[in-house]
């Protein structure tokens, strides 16, 4: 945990890199990366360049190389970790604003374009291929659906959620990262574990 301009944040610096897959704003895409931070930021938070922002976070806290930066308005001293045989999963829950994924176009669709973030950063303790590592994505993200429904929001997610997952860059490579995969099952139960319990405790109205 620190803090940069008065706001929370949580930092991971890596000792050497990491390939990780992100939709983060800052560092996003697929590549090795050296840190991940999740920054809480203002509930209006409206800033145009929210990679710009992220970079200077990044330099605020002396942080070099390529790295992952995801915000939020959510308190991330409210995060929930979960791990299980190796995965650890990071997760700041909110979802004071949840949409349907396939909402159909119109004014209720246009209204539900308010922020109302989930982030995921989760470490993997074996290398993926890359393509398995795009599936770990969508695993995630069926994952945090599961939970989101089981609670009884009206909602897949919100229209700002953010994700990293990241691997070791050595090793033999584990080819599939689906929910029903070797280590992309181990990742849906953590994921879906630590929405779950992000929920629980508030998450609903954690934008805040």
């Amino acid at each position: 945990m620190a803090d940069v301009g008065g706001w929370p944040l949580l930092v991971w610096r890596c000792s050497t890199p990491w390939l990780a897959i992100s939709s983060a704003p800052h560092g996003g895409g697929l590549g090795e990366r050296s840190w991940v931070f999740n920054a809480t930021v203002h509930r209006d938070y409206d800033n145009p360049d929210p990679d710009a922002h992220a970079a200077e976070i990044a330099g605020e806290l002396g942080l070099t190389g390529t790295g992952i930066g995801l915000l939020t308005a959510v308190d991330v001293r409210h995060e929930v970790t979960a791990v299980e045989r190796g995965v650890r999963v990071s997760v700041t829950t909110g979802v004071s604003h949840p949409i349907w994924a396939a909402e159909p176009a119109g004014e209720a669709a246009e209204q539900a374009y308010r922020p109302g973030t989930i982030n995921a950063v989760c470490w993997l303790p074996v290398r993926l291929t890359e393509a398995a590592l795009v599936n770990t994505i969508a695993t995630v993200a069926e994952a945090k659906a599961q939970a989101v429904l089981e609670a009884g929001c009206s909602g897949t997610g919100t229209v700002t959620d953010a994700t990293a997952v990241l691997c070791p860059v050595n090793g033999p490579a584990e080819p599939y990262g689906g929910p029903r995969s070797k280590v992309g099952a181990v990742l849906a139960r953590a994921v879906h574990a630590a929405v779950a319990a992000g929920l629980h405790t508030g998450g609903q109205t954690a934008d805040r």
